[in-house]
């Protein structure tokens, strides 16, 4: 007690004594498949997710969240690299994340600065075991399907339960003295793509949820008239975002029970949030856990009539992110932000809330400015979004998603024909229904021929900043399953 005493009252006359404060837990849950809209805070009319809409009352919400790349894997390696899929080149080229990219991944750094780090979940990015050994103390997988296990009891639990139960231990077994940093990675809501029966078979939810918006009618997607997607260019008209609309949206009946499955699993991470902040209380870390929520794509909700993401447009490439630091004063928080936050900055921002230099090989930015109040003049005002590893329809595509203006450009196999070209003008047509460059030329402005001038300059750049032009990088051909010799008699 007398040694207490007299350290506190060093720490009073001589403040350059005074002990650090101990670097901030991290506890990140990412979601499948889920748009920006679709939570309670973000003012949807029928989803409930009270769990995480707390975390955003008391802490930052970026209304303009996106990912770079909107695809389930492409965007877990933008994630754990913290760069562009240009530079990463993850599925375009074989073998596993790049193992350089990997010692730099925010797991990595954090791990070698004293963290104890965890990933649980959904992976979907191959990493070799030696850059797995680099970046996690705790590594537990969890296939995609089916969503429910056989227990050893004989009973079946939900994926999105068994994440929460491995959360709950993991934070059980946390040394006192050191910080830790877990993510956990959730399958949901990604449909049963193989079980395609509306409802519990291809949007299985957690049986938490069973009855949840029963009685409540959906909303039909805002964008639903049949002529916006009959003004889709032929390639998307019949790529795999139509085709996997009929599987989940084509007909009333269908959408409705769809669409209230997709929110019980949504409701079901949620659920699970709410476990892992009560568990946190009960322990004694919840005054010094930084919460983090975020999904790896956007998805369309039938909205232009499709299914899935893919594509430019703002369904697939915005996502939901809040941001809760306990830490935080009272006038840093019940904040929402309107600058561009993008997946990748979040491997920037982990680094330097747990007081480490963010490695050079990160193209995202940290957003710890944003989260203390700041406005960074020189913030960005644009993105590089691409698409290149093309699975089933969708061709490969590269633009430029700006303040103003959304540009895309798609690589349509099989054709001489130069690039398909998008150009929309997000302040007059935030809802891009116009695609200016299949406008007759004398409809076309000023404006828009500058814009598209421009624009294209802009993609030339940051292409040839974060990578390979596209016709060099490898083109990676989707592989035939191989059907099983027939058994011998």
């Amino acid at each position: 007690m007398v040694r207490l005493c007299a350290l506190l009252l060093l720490a009073t006359c001589f403040p350059g004594l005074a002990p650090a404060a101990p670097p901030p837990n991290i506890l990140f849950f990412f979601a499948d498949d889920q748009r920006n809209h679709t939570l309670g805070c973000a003012g949807h009319p029928i989803v409930k997710t009270p769990n995480i809409d707390r975390l955003a009352a008391d802490g930052v919400r970026f209304e303009n969240a996106f990912v770079t790349t909107s695809t389930c894997w492409a965007s877990r390696a933008c994630l754990f690299s913290g760069c562009y899929e240009r530079r990463h080149l993850y599925r375009s080229s074989p073998g596993p994340l790049n193992p350089d990219l990997c010692q730099t991944s925010y797991f990595s750094v954090l791990k070698a600065a004293g963290y104890r780090t965890g990933h649980l979940g959904k992976e979907h990015v191959s990493i070799a075991t030696e850059d797995a050994s680099a970046m996690w103390d705790v590594r537990r997988k969890l296939s995609r399907r089916p969503y429910f296990k056989k227990q050893a009891d004989g009973s079946e639990r939900h994926t999105t339960q068994i994440l929460g139960d491995w959360g709950i231990e993991f934070l059980k077994k946390q040394p006192k003295d050191k910080p830790f940093c877990l993510q956990l990675s959730f399958n949901a809501t990604h449909a049963e793509d193989g079980d395609k029966r509306p409802g519990i078979g291809h949007f299985p939810w957690p049986k938490v949820m069973d009855g949840k918006y029963d009685d409540q009618e959906m909303p039909l997607p805002a964008l639903n008239d049949a002529a916006i997607y009959e003004s889709q260019p032929g390639f998307l008209k019949k790529s795999i975002n139509r085709q996997r609309f009929f599987w989940r949206w084509d007909t009333p009946e269908k959408y409705q029970t769809n669409m209230r499955a997709y929110f019980r699993m949504l409701s079901g991470i949620d659920h699970v949030v709410g476990r892992l902040v009560t568990q946190l209380k009960k322990l004694g870390l919840a005054e010094n856990t930084i919460i983090i929520y975020s999904a790896d794509n956007g998805y369309y909700l039938g909205d232009r009539g499709f299914a899935g993401k893919w594509t430019h447009y703002e369904q697939s490439l915005r996502i939901p992110l809040v941001i809760f630091d306990p830490r935080a004063p009272q006038d840093k928080r019940k904040v929402v932000r309107s600058e561009m936050a993008l997946n990748s900055d979040l491997g920037a921002t982990m680094i330097e809330l747990a007081g480490q230099p963010v490695p050079v090989s990160h193209t995202g930015l940290s957003l710890v400015p944003i989260m203390k109040g700041e406005s960074p003049k020189d913030w960005r005002t644009e993105f590089l979004c691409e698409f290149l590893a093309v699975p089933g329809t969708i061709p490969r595509w590269e633009g430029v998603r700006g303040t103003d203006w959304v540009y895309a450009r798609y690589f349509v196999e099989g054709t001489d024909k130069p690039p398909f070209e998008f150009l929309h003008d997000l302040k007059n047509d935030p809802e891009q229904l116009l695609n200016i460059t299949t406008l007759p030329v004398h409809l076309q402005t000023e404006a828009h021929t500058l814009a598209l001038l421009q624009l294209r300059t802009r993609c030339d750049a940051l292409v040839r900043a974060n990578g390979l032009a596209m016709e060099a990088i490898p083109h990676r051909q989707k592989t035939k399953r191989k059907k099983p010799a027939p058994k011998k008699n």
